[in-house]
């Protein structure tokens, strides 16, 4: 739009005449006044018309919540009395003098500032995205991917683009979505970009992925999805599976700073608090077999013979974390080689475990890595072990059987980060159209 600022701006144009354009927040008649505040992508600012401006103010007059609006005016400076400490333009508005209406909006179904539960927020997708919460949210998600990529671009990494159609050798062990494909074959629906991005570590030793996963699970939790975005990255010639450790743990500490940096504003409007991590190379770490003997001893209930941590017990450890170490993130280490995939190398210093990870976050797993088995024969053995063909995954072992390096890496949902670095109560809020058992778009029950 010609001549059109953005909000942001407008603090650079104190006196000026101005055109803005963006959407109405709210519209309220103080006298002889009108007042409104206007939205854009960049922020927003209250608008007066005053009654000397005629033409205007009989179009203010009709406007509501969510016309979309091209308005002309002049920027003043707030009286001291009227200055609105701490909020982003509150030491200015506009005065204006011209109101052009792009396209008006019926009433919305719900109050712009109502707390909506979970079915309202997501029905109505498309209307809730456009209040001020549900925008902070993706806001410092975006953040979160800059950052992420930022990072590994700065330690060398390369991006690359995995398939999301794979054939019968995906990796096995969790529900996939099938699907007809040519020929009379049969296709999954990509769970990970694992093989690929180990592939690709031959090719270029470190490199990541940004992409959408599927599980078939039939979950109704407040953690899972259906389908979810992926932060995958592999890294070769690793001395072991610390290497890895310590590079998530930079990179924690980057995408912190960096939203602390960015997103202070929408940090405040949700309530939420930056985590913490402690200083030290790597997050605290401990293997599974201790967490699991404190949370025997502490809490009368053994959990020693179990291969995994159970949601209480993550809760438990993070609680533990943050009290003995002062860290929101802790890493627990050395699962049984029975619960990890084929391709997780086994520890040698501890029989029956492997070269493995998993990061809690605030409660909740927020990620699992492992040190690869890169030798060929090996890796067919555990394949084998796990009861799995290896002639289903020979596309995948000509890397392996031509020279792998030593290499390990890690995966991370997007939505469950932002969901725990903002607090919130589900992941499907932090997740722009959720997918899960009862909703695409809409809930399947209607």
């Amino acid at each position: 739009m010609q001549n059109r600022i953005f909000i942001k701006d407008l603090k650079d144009n104190i006196t000026s005449e101005i055109i803005i354009a963006g959407s109405v927040d709210v519209r309220r008649d103080q006298g002889k006044m009108v007042f409104f505040d206007m939205r854009d992508m960049t922020g927003k600012v209250q608008c007066v018309v005053l009654p000397n401006h005629a033409e205007a103010i009989e179009v203010a007059k009709t406007i509501r919540p969510e016309w979309v609006l091209k308005v002309t005016g002049k920027v003043n400076k707030r009286s001291e009395r009227n200055i609105k400490a701490g909020v982003p333009n509150g030491d200015i508005e506009l005065e204006v003098t011209a109101i052009e209406a792009l396209s008006r909006a019926q009433e919305l179904p719900f109050a712009s500032d109502a707390e909506l539960n979970l079915d309202t927020l997501l029905d109505y997708r498309p209307l809730t995205l456009r209040r001020e919460r549900e925008r902070a949210i993706f806001k410092v998600q975006d953040a979160i991917l800059y950052s992420y990529r930022e990072f590994l671009k700065n330690e060398g990494f390369i991006e690359f683009r995995a398939p999301l159609i794979v054939g019968g050798d995906a990796e096995g062990g969790t529900e996939v979505f099938k699907f007809e494909y040519f020929y009379d074959q049969m296709a999954n629906l990509a769970t990970s970009p694992q093989l690929y991005k180990q592939m690709m570590v031959g090719v270029f030793e470190r490199v990541f992925t940004i992409t959408n996963v599927f599980r078939a699970e039939k979950h109704s939790t407040t953690r899972h999805l259906n389908e979810y975005t992926s932060l995958d990255l592999e890294m070769s010639f690793i001395d072991g599976p610390k290497d890895v450790m310590k590079l998530e743990t930079d990179l924690l500490r980057y995408m912190t700073e960096y939203l602390k940096n960015n997103c202070k504003e929408e940090f405040k409007i949700l309530g939420a608090e930056f985590p913490i991590i402690p200083p030290g190379e790597i997050i605290p770490f401990m293997k599974l077999s201790l967490a699991q003997k404190l949370i025997s001893k502490e809490t009368g209930i053994d959990c020693t013979t179990e291969p995994d941590l159970q949601p209480e017990h993550e809760r438990w450890i993070c609680e533990y974390a943050k009290k003995e170490f002062n860290s929101d993130f802790i890493f627990i280490t050395n699962f049984p080689r029975k619960k990890r995939p084929f391709y997780t190398m086994d520890d040698e210093n501890d029989e029956g475990t492997t070269k493995c990870y998993d990061l809690l976050f605030r409660g909740v797993e927020l990620l699992s890595g492992n040190q690869r088995e890169h030798r060929y024969d090996e890796l067919i053995e555990k394949m084998k072990w796990k009861g799995l063909d290896p002639l289903k995954f020979d596309f995948y072992l000509q890397a392996f059987k031509y020279g792998m390096p030593p290499h390990g890496g890690l995966a991370m949902g997007l939505e469950r980060l932002t969901q725990k670095f903002l607090g919130l109560k589900n992941v499907k809020e932090a997740t722009l159209f959720p997918r899960d058992v009862n909703r695409i778009d809409k809930r399947l029950s209607e």
